[in-house]
């Protein structure tokens, strides 16, 4: 007799290696011969895809689905993040003691390293070290957007015309006015002042025109929609990094004090600027579908490994800094 499919009978594929993030509508997810799969409905006839759980990190449920007790035990089994949302990805539902915007569900696992945690709380409740720690995820995603926006061949084949010489210059400053940020609140300033830098920096490189970011709701404009679209993928894997790394998500260093699942807010602003903002001003001025654009940044954020880069960057943090709290 052939022994039921396991996935915790699978070597375990990192999380920094799986290649798949996934936003479901319209369908139900269940198990079906052991496998979990979502299923389709086209007329009279149902049709059964698979999802490969064991090399997925995040699985977004949109509008129109459904998903069964057994296959939510699966996905946890594989450590899969389940968020629960709206169309695109992006209005928020229902909230739980983790929540950022999408209700994510962590699969439930007592087994997962202490070792990063414990580092955590002890530099997090000096305010010192946790402004130094906002300000190390500062400085490390304002080098993650100089690797992304230069000498990338993806996006100069995609139109993105890029003044270098004027985004080295707005990174320069944004590194000296973080490095002398007396506070979280100062950081917080800098943050959206180099984030509407950059808007206008793509807004030119894209040949776009006027724009002006406004969240949830934004209209018509695509740029505003994918962005939103864009930006709750990267809060999936900053979940999963979370996750991973065994940090509740209240223990933020920058977003805590006005959202408190505000650690995923952190680690996404590792990537979103750096691989998001770029693709939704690409993505608008071509014209693509929802789906389009979502593939697109879900192959951007593969292919230049985020998540491993998320994961990196938290351990450096927590070593680092709970090392000097000792």
């Amino acid at each position: 007799m052939v022994k039921p499919f396991d996935p915790s009978d699978l070597k375990t594929i990192l999380h920094s290696k799986r290649a798949n993030l996934y936003y479901l509508e319209h369908c139900r997810i269940l198990v079906n011969g052991g496998r979990v799969e979502y299923v389709t409905e086209e007329g009279n006839k149902s049709r059964y895809w698979n999802i490969p759980i064991a090399n997925t990190t995040t699985l977004l449920l949109g509008t129109g689905t459904s998903i069964t007790q057994a296959a939510v035990r699966e996905l946890a089994k594989a450590g899969v993040m389940l968020g629960f949302c709206g169309g695109g990805g992006t209005p928020l539902f229902s909230a739980n003691e983790i929540d950022v915007e999408v209700a994510w569900f962590s699969p439930q696992t007592e087994y997962r390293p202490t070792e990063y945690l414990q580092h955590w709380v002890r530099f997090w409740f000096d305010d010192a070290l946790r402004l130094e720690a906002a300000k190390a995820f500062q400085a490390l995603r304002l080098d993650r957007i100089v690797r992304q926006w230069t000498k990338n061949h993806t996006l100069a084949d995609a139109g993105f015309d890029l003044d270098a010489t004027r985004l080295t210059g707005a990174l320069n400053a944004a590194r000296k006015a973080t490095a002398a940020a007396p506070d979280n609140t100062a950081l917080l300033t800098e943050e959206a002042r180099l984030t509407k830098t950059l808007f206008k920096l793509a807004c030119d490189a894209t040949d776009y025109g006027d724009f002006t970011r406004a969240k949830n709701g934004s209209g018509f404009d695509p740029a505003n929609r994918f962005l939103d679209h864009g930006n709750y993928l990267a809060y999936g894997l900053g979940a999963t990094t979370a996750w991973v790394l065994g940090l509740p998500h209240g223990l933020a260093v920058l977003h805590g004090k006005t959202r408190r699942g505000g650690l995923v807010f952190d680690i996404a602003d590792l990537v979103k600027d750096a691989t998001i903002l770029p693709q939704a001003f690409i993505s608008a001025m071509r014209g693509d579908s929802e789906q389009e654009f979502r593939e697109a940044c879900i192959e951007a954020l593969v292919g230049s490994e985020s998540l491993d880069f998320m994961l990196d960057s938290v351990e450096q943090v927590a070593l680092d800094l709970g090392r000097r709290a000792q």
